[in-house]
């Protein structure tokens, strides 16, 4: 007797994973006339890694490709609903602009070269004086900043919410989603995908599923691929944490986002709603042995030391109370920045993984430009830049600023 997952009929595309990537690749398959598409998720919609996302949107990167997908994706994200042909669609999108400052060394170059590459390409910037900084954030200082920019078209959104619109709209145009399923491999004939082995962990049952195209999309399950294929996949998870802190003035959401490259974790920290501040930093994490997306132990130590460089920029906060906390999970390649695309010598595969903390800025971008490439279209933006091996090239796409998820 066949199992439920053999009596599917064969789609033509199969995207493995519905995180935001994942959601945003099947919708764009469906407008581009993809056919039929299945999506496969191991757990539900949108509640991986992207459930864990900060949610910070801004065009600002040092590495020029980012900028445009970036500034591709954050057209996208201004007129969400329009976009997926859905009034009720929301992304939950906060219009509240983005402030980046340095003081004095040896990022004040990277950064003034930044801003004028994104001037260049359109994108409305401003450099600030430390007086015209306070205003727009007028509970931080900014005496000790060499350099201060100001992106006002940018702000913070919901990645959850963004992964299940996307995942609505696409379902209004025939995309079918399994949740509970999970892709325990690929069926490979010929130098060639086609098809994905599965386990329904509701029905206990697997079979195999075959397709003329497969997009896996596995975020920190990337590295599932070198089992099931031979590829090499560079590729950690890294653990970061997220505080809530409770100061004594409001961080408003029309507050700007602030990055700042002179404190020691390259600190970020947006409002997170009344007088709570969400920060976290933008270095490298807690290298994990296996993915794993389960909530790790945030202690004291952490706090406090979040806790300092806080106090440093925002006066005042240096009582500020710790109102929650959470850890969510990156996908880091060597040079921070992720791999999309066709892979050599394997032909009816895309991936897309290594996103590094960048992956729901850019995700209505990304999700454009897989889909195109799974159907042989040109693609909006070119893929080689972020090709799997410019690794063993040497031809990474290293930011600027140093290992972190502001490249």
């Amino acid at each position: 007797m066949l199992g439920p997952m053999q009596t599917l009929t064969n789609p033509d595309v199969v995207v493995i994973g519905a995180g935001v990537i994942g959601c945003s690749v099947a919708w764009h398959l469906a407008t581009l006339g993809a056919g039929r598409v299945l999506v496969l998720e191991r757990g539900q919609i949108g509640n991986g890694t992207s459930a864990m996302s900060s949610g910070i949107l801004r065009t600002h990167y040092s590495v020029p490709q980012n900028v445009d997908l970036a500034l591709r994706s954050w057209r996208f994200f201004e007129r969400f609903a329009e976009h997926l042909d859905d009034p009720e669609a929301s992304a939950g999108l906060v219009r509240c602009g983005y402030l980046i400052a340095v003081p004095e060394g040896d990022k004040v170059a990277p950064l003034r070269e930044s801003l004028a590459a994104q001037a260049a390409r359109g994108i409305a910037v401003e450099l600030l004086d430390a007086r015209a900084a306070r205003e727009k954030l007028p509970i931080a200082r900014f005496d000790d900043a060499a350099l201060i920019g100001h992106e006002p078209d940018a702000g913070f959104a919901d990645a959850t919410l963004t992964a299940t619109s996307f995942a609505r709209a696409a379902r209004r145009r025939g995309v079918v989603y399994r949740e509970g399923v999970a892709a325990t491999g690929l069926a490979i004939e010929g130098g060639r995908v086609r098809g994905v082995l599965t386990h329904d962990s509701g029905a206990g049952v697997g079979g195999r599923i075959d397709a003329g195209m497969v997009v896996s999309a596995q975020n920190i399950w990337a590295h599932e691929l070198t089992k099931w294929t031979g590829l090499p996949v560079p590729l950690v998870a890294e653990r970061h944490r997220v505080l809530a802190l409770a100061g004594p003035a409001p961080y408003t959401r029309a507050m700007p986002v602030f990055k700042d490259l002179g404190s020691p974790g390259m600190l970020y920290g947006r409002s997170y709603g009344g007088t709570q501040m969400l920060v976290s930093e933008g270095t490298a994490g807690e290298v994990l042995a296996t993915p794993d997306t389960t909530q790790g132990e945030v202690s004291m130590d952490l706090v406090a030391h979040i806790g300092e460089q806080v106090a440093a920029r925002f006066p005042g906060w240096e009582e500020a109370a710790l109102a929650s906390s959470w850890t969510g999970v990156y996908d880091v390649t060597p040079d921070w920045n992720p791999v999309l695309g066709p892979v050599p010598g394997l032909d009816g595969l895309i991936v897309a993984f290594g996103f590094s903390g960048h992956g729901f800025k850019l995700s209505p971008a990304v999700g454009r430009v897989l889909a195109q490439a799974a159907l042989g279209l040109p693609t909006d933006v070119p893929l080689a830049p972020y090709a799997l091996e410019r690794f063993a090239k040497g031809r990474m796409l290293s930011g600027r600023y140093g290992a972190g998820a502001v490249s």
